[in-house]
């Protein structure tokens, strides 16, 4: 596949349904390597791709969303206090930069808003991602979903304020 071109922006009310569908299908089909079929399950249960409650989340959290030809390819929630709650590449376009397009997003609103600590809950799969982007663990975690229990990492990074 070519290099292309990555466009963040503001998510927009129809989105709600494609990005539904990137949380599920990169939960089971990317961390499916870390993660049993039973935990996946619980953390991306089947009723997880109606886009009702999505959208509700969605109009809130105003997500930055990851576009290539019109194409939505993964989304990252940036709270006001520095934390990323859910990133999601599309699974068909991991490694293509989109991960890299969101985190410089999350970046630059950070330093925008003057917050010099950016956090989140990162999964096994995910935790190599963020440590290229300069995050440390700061604790492993067991978290109950469902009834199952899944490993992530609490991971920061400080930001450096000019």
């Amino acid at each position: 596949m070519e290099k292309k071109k990555i466009i963040v922006r503001s998510y927009k009310s129809g989105d709600a349904q494609d990005l539904a569908r990137i949380y599920y299908n990169t939960i089971h089909e990317v961390n499916a390597k870390d993660y049993s079929e039973i935990q996946l399950d619980a953390w991306a249960p089947k009723s997880s791709i109606e886009t009702e409650g999505w959208s509700k989340k969605f109009a809130k959290s105003n997500p930055f969303v990851a576009v290539i030809d019109e194409t939505l390819v993964g989304f990252a929630e940036f709270e006001p206090n520095g934390h990323i709650d859910c990133f999601y590449c599309h699974h068909e376009w991991i490694g293509f930069g989109v991960g890299k397009a969101l985190m410089n997003a999350i970046h630059e609103n950070a330093g925008n808003n003057n917050i010099s600590k950016i956090f989140a809950e990162v999964s096994i799969t995910a935790r190599p991602f963020f440590e290229k982007h300069g995050f440390t663990v700061t604790e492993k975690q067991k978290v109950s979903i469902d009834g199952k229990e899944l490993i992530n990492f609490k991971m920061e990074k400080v930001l450096n304020q000019n």
